[in-house]
C-alpha cells in the first residue's frame, strides 16, 4: 500500500466555521458532552482528563465505547460530540471520506504530538535479528506465522491484513490475530517472559513501553508511515459543534497533552482505576495544566473556568 500524505488538517481548517464568542448562549443540549473511546487505554486516559475537567465546570460527560468505524459514524449521525483519538496518520483512510463528505469536522491543532504506532518486538527477538518488516519472513516458525493486532474494526488491524494480503515483505502466509488492547499485551506479557517470539502493534504514549522492554521495527514507512509510525493525534467532533457549543469547542481546542501525561495516567488504569479517578489523581498532582486548557473558557454559569476548576480538584 502507497502511504498518501494526509490532507485532512487542511481540509479541516477550510471547513471551520466562524469562531463564536464563548459568552454566547450556548444550546441546552451542550450541557452534556458525549465522547466515544475505541477501547484503547490513552483515550481513556485523554478522555478520562477533559471528563472531570467539564464535571468541575457543571456539565455532564457520557463515553461510549465502540470501535473505530462505529465511532466515526457515531459522529457522523450527532450521536457522538467528540473523539479525542484521531490517530494521523494511520486512521487517515477510514477518517478521510467522512471529512470530504462534510460529514466530520477535525480541529486544526492536534491534542498529542511526538506519538507512534507500528509493529513491535521484545528486546530480545531485535536482538536475535528480527529489527525490520524485512526481517518477520524469515522468524515465520518462530512466530507461529501469527501477528498480534488488538480489537475487530481497528485502523492497525486494516494495516496488518493489507499487508498480508498484498504478501508486502513476505507476508502472504501469516494470519493476523485479533484479540483486545488488553488481551495482546497479555500474550506479549507472556511470551516475554518465556523469551518466546512475538509481533504485536505497539504504539506511545503508552505504558507497555516501560513494561516491556520493547523495539519499534524499522521499514514500516508505506504501512504505518515514517519515523515508526510517527503520529499526530486530533480531537474530531461532529459538524457544527463549534457553532452550537463554542465554550465546550474552546476547551476541546485547548486542550495540550503529552506522552508522560498520558503514560502516567494510563498506568493508573491499567492497575484497575477507573479513568475518571486515574484523571482525577493526576490532575490534583498537577494543577498547571489547567490554566492553558481553561484559556476563554466559562463555566456553565458563566464564571471563569480556570479558579473554579483548581478548586473542585483540590489544586
Amino acid at each position: 500500500m502507497k502511504w498518501i500524505t494526509p490532507t485532512l488538517v487542511a481540509l479541516a481548517s477550510a471547513m471551520t466555521l466562524a469562531a463564536v464568542p464563548v459568552q454566547a448562549q450556548e444550546d441546552a443540549s451542550c450541557r452534556k458532552v458525549r465522547f466515544a473511546d475505541v477501547g484503547w487505554s490513552d483515550i481513556a486516559a485523554t478522555t478520562g482528563l477533559a471528563s472531570v475537567v467539564l464535571q468541575a465546570m457543571g456539565y455532564q460527560t457520557s463515553v461510549t465505547v465502540a470501535s473505530v468505524p462505529i465511532t466515526f459514524a457515531g459522529i457522523k449521525s450527532r450521536q457522538i460530540d467528540a473523539f479525542l483519538g484521531y490517530w494521523n496518520p494511520s486512521m487517515t483512510p477510514m477518517m478521510e471520506p467522512f471529512v470530504k463528505a462534510g460529514q466530520i469536522q477535525v480541529l486544526e491543532r492536534p491534542n498529542l504530538t511526538g506519538a507512534k504506532y507500528t509493529l513491535a518486538v521484545p528486546e530480545y527477538l531485535y536482538d536475535a535479528g528480527l529489527k525490520s518488516f524485512k526481517d518477520i519472513a524469515r522468524f515465520e516458525k518462530e512466530l507461529g506465522g501469527r501477528i498480534l493486532g488488538i480489537e475487530p474494526g481497528n485502523d492497525g488491524n486494516a494495516l496488518i491484513a493489507g499487508m498480508i494480503k498484498q504478501n508486502q515483505h513476505g507476508l502472504g502466509k501469516f494470519k493476523m490475530v485479533e484479540s483486545s488492547e488488553a488481551g495482546m499485551l497479555a500474550e506479549v506479557q507472556r511470551a516475554a517472559r518465556g523469551n518466546k517470539a512475538v509481533v504485536f502493534l505497539g504504539w506511545e504514549p503508552h505504558p507497555m513501553n516501560v513494561q516491556v522492554k520493547m523495539k519499534y521495527l524499522e521499514g514500516g514507512d508505506e504501512v504505518f508511515g515514517p519515523n515508526y509510525g510517527e503520529a499526530k493525534v486530533y480531537t474530531a467532533v461532529s459538524v457544527g459543534y463549534e457553532a452550537r457549543c463554542p465554550n465546550v469547542a474552546t476547551f476541546l481546542r485547548n486542550l495540550q497533552f503529552t506522552t508522560t501525561m498520558e503514560n502516567e495516567v494510563m498506568l493508573d488504569i491499567l492497575n484497575k482505576a477507573r479513568p475518571e479517578k486515574a484523571a482525577r489523581t493526576w490532575l490534583a498532582k498537577h494543577p498547571e495544566v489547567l490554566g492553558p486548557w481553561l484559556k476563554g473558557v466559562k463555566t456553565v454559569k458563566g464564571e471563569d473556568a480556570a479558579p473554579v476548576v483548581a478548586k473542585a480538584l483540590g489544586g
